[in-house]
C-alpha cells in the first residue's frame, strides 16, 4: 500500500472468519472476541496489518475466529512467537489471545520476559481461574482451596496475582477487565490498542462449565456497586451503591473509608495511571475480596523502550557500517571448527 492509498472502511463483520465459533453455549469468551472484533475495525489499520497469536487452550481457539492473519500456537509459547513476528515485522499488529493456565503456567516465563523487554504486541488473558480445554483442573489463579478434578480435597496452592506478576515485570500498560463489561472492556481494549509498547489485560471471564459463578460478587447488579472499583485518571477511587465509600492512602497502606462527615471524595487516592513508580499500581493490584474491592481499569500506562524498535535500529546500524549481510557471511563467522581425518578437530576464530 502506498501513502495516497485509502484503507478501506472497516466494519466488525469485516473480522468475523467463515469458521463455527466452539466455544460451550453461555461461556464469556463469546464476549471478548465480539469486544475485539468491535474495536479493532475502529483503529484504522489495514486487516492485513493484523496477526492474532494464541497458545493452547478455550481462549486459543481465538485465531480461528478472526478474519485475520493468525498462529496457533503451542502451550506457553504464544509471546515468544509473536515477540519473533513483532521483530521481524515491526509493522504489523500484533494481538495474543491467551488462558491462565496458558499464560501463568507453562507460558510463564514467556510472558514476563516480553513484558519487561516491551515488545509491542496486545496481550488479552482470560481469566476463569480453572483449567478449562482440559475439563477442570484447578489452574495457577484458582483460589485457595479450590475444588477440583485435580485438586478433590482443596488446593493448598497460593494462587498467581496476573496484574502483580505483569507490574513486578516491568509491564508499561497493565489493565483489567470484565467480560460481560461490555462497554468497559471495549474501552480498556482501546486503550490497549493505544499504547506503543506491551500491553497487558486481565479479563475475567466466566466458565460456566467448570466454574460458575466465579466472579458473581462483582458481575451480579445488587452488589457490583459495593464490590467493584473503577480506576479513572485523575478521579477519586469512589465506589459503593451510593459513591458513599472510597479508598484512602494511609501511610504505606491501603484503606477503605467511609465517606461520611468530614470525610469526602477530597480523602480519596487520586488514580494516576501515569505514575513511573509502579509501587501504588501493586498495591491496587493486591485489592479484592473479602476486604477491598476488586479494581477494574487501568493500572499502568507510561512509556519506555521498546524492545522489537531497538532490534531494528541495531540491524539498520550495522548495515550502514558494514553493508548488507549474507547468509553464508553469518555462518563462517565466530568461532569454527574443522573436523578431519582421524577425527582430528582444527579450528579457531575466523
Amino acid at each position: 500500500m502506498t501513502s495516497n492509498t485509502e484503507i478501506p472502511v472497516l466494519k466488525k463483520k469485516d473480522f468475523q472468519s467463515d469458521q463455527e465459533v466452539r466455544w460451550c453455549p453461555g461461556c464469556g469468551d463469546y464476549a471478548i472476541l465480539s469486544a475485539v472484533q468491535s474495536v479493532l475495525p475502529e483503529l484504522g489499520i489495514p486487516k492485513e496489518k493484523f496477526v492474532v497469536v494464541s497458545g493452547i487452550g478455550c481462549s486459543s481457539r481465538f485465531p480461528y475466529y478472526m478474519d485475520t492473519f493468525g498462529f496457533h500456537s503451542i502451550h506457553g509459547r504464544a509471546p515468544a512467537i509473536a515477540t519473533g513476528i513483532k521483530v521481524a515485522r515491526p509493522d504489523l499488529e500484533v494481538w495474543i489471545a491467551t488462558g491462565d493456565g496458558d499464560a501463568m503456567s507453562i507460558g510463564g516465563n514467556h510472558l514476563i520476559h516480553t513484558l519487561r523487554r516491551n515488545v509491542g504486541v496486545k496481550i488479552v488473558m482470560f481469566n476463569n481461574r480453572i483449567y478449562g480445554l482440559t475439563k477442570g483442573q484447578y489452574s495457577p489463579t484458582s483460589e485457595l482451596g479450590k475444588r477440583t478434578k485435580s485438586t478433590p480435597f482443596g488446593s493448598v496452592d497460593n494462587p498467581f496475582n496476573p496484574l502483580s506478576l505483569a507490574i513486578g515485570s516491568g509491564a508499561t500498560f497493565v489493565a483489567r477487565s470484565v467480560d460481560i463489561f461490555v462497554k468497559h472492556l471495549q474501552e480498556t481494549l482501546r486503550r490497549a490498542a493505544a499504547h506503543d509498547g506491551a500491553a497487558y489485560v486481565e479479563v475475567y471471564q466466566n466458565c460456566n462449565i467448570f466454574n460458575d459463578g466465579a466472579f458473581r460478587y462483582m458481575t451480579e447488579k445488587d452488589s457490583r456497586d459495593d464490590n467493584v472499583v473503577y480506576l479513572e485518571h485523575g478521579k477519586p477511587l469512589v465506589f459503593g451503591k451510593k459513591g458513599n465509600k472510597g479508598i484512602r492512602l494511609s501511610g504505606t497502606r491501603l484503606e477503605v473509608i467511609e465517606l461520611v462527615g468530614h470525610l469526602g471524595p477530597e480523602n480519596c487516592l487520586v488514580w494516576d495511571e501515569d505514575e513511573p513508580n509502579p509501587a501504588i499500581a501493586f498495591m491496587l493490584a493486591q485489592m479484592g475480596p473479602p476486604d477491598f474491592p476488586t479494581p477494574v481499569g487501568v493500572f499502568r500506562a507510561v512509556e519506555a523502550p521498546r524492545y522489537h524498535e531497538g532490534v531494528s535500529r541495531q540491524i539498520e546500524e550495522q548495515i550502514e557500517t558494514r553493508g548488507q549481510g549474507s547468509l553464508e557471511d553469518l555462518i563462517y563467522s565466530g568461532e569454527l571448527w574443522t573436523v578431519g581425518e582421524g577425527g582430528k578437530i582444527t579450528g579457531g576464530r575466523s
